[in-house]
């Protein structure tokens, strides 16, 4: 069983009276310890498919199973705890919180989890330090790096062990040596087995994916593995 699997995957909105259709019968599955990356011009697509198999939206039409669970129906409440349990997100703008140290930040999703205080404290460790940033567990986002920051968001997505790691354009506020520094942490967690899905407009990025899935028009144009 494929660890997503999506069939007839649309979603539509309307707009001033006109229905706009930004997924067109996708058709989509990844398999658990996959590197893939998402690409396509502006408007293709690919935001959309992101939000769609990240659960932070729901489609029009279609059915959309994750690790066997069918989530295209799922309220909001249901789309919540499946995004805490399965799914680590990470964004190009970090999307840390400004007061909190990097250790509070990592524990958030253990938080929502119902964690302990004590274990949680443990697995937020453990997980910057499988980031190398052991030595910044009290340090806030202004006390850090662009590179560092985004560390702390590749940390806090991995703390819950979730299914599949999602990235939005993850080197999209970095420099070029720093942005593959983050890459060069993806393909080594990608080595230990985690399921990665990158949504990216830059083919260096892509270039570190096993897998290249191209949209156009809301349609998956081309997917080529390597």
């Amino acid at each position: 069983m494929p660890l997503i699997e999506a069939r007839g995957l649309w979603k539509s909105y309307s707009m001033q009276a006109e229905e706009v259709h930004a997924l067109r019968g996708v058709d989509l599955d990844v398999e658990s310890g996959e590197y893939a990356a998402i690409m396509g011009p502006s408007g293709s697509g690919k935001s959309t498919l992101m939000n769609l198999l990240g659960c932070l939206d729901t489609p029009s039409k279609g059915s959309y199973r994750l690790n066997g669970r069918e989530v295209s129906s799922m309220d909001d409440d249901e789309l919540a705890h499946v995004r805490n349990q399965e799914i680590g997100f990470v964004f190009q703008t970090f999307h840390l919180l400004p007061r909190a140290s990097a250790l509070r930040n990592v524990e958030l999703p253990l938080v929502y989890r119902g964690v302990r205080a004590e274990e949680r404290g443990q697995l937020a460790r453990k997980a910057l330090e499988s980031v190398d940033l052991g030595d910044r567990l009290e340090h806030r986002p202004n006390e850090l790096s662009g590179g560092q920051k985004q560390r702390v968001a590749i940390a806090r997505a991995l703390v819950n062990q979730p299914s599949i790691v999602l990235a939005d354009e993850p080197t999209g506020n970095l420099d070029s040596a720093t942005g593959e520094e983050i890459l060069a942490i993806f393909d080594d967690l990608n080595r230990r087995g985690n399921t990665l899905l990158v949504v990216t407009h830059e083919e260096d990025v892509a270039a570190h994916a096993k897998r290249v899935i191209r949209l156009r028009d809301g349609r998956v144009e081309k997917d080529t593995r390597r």
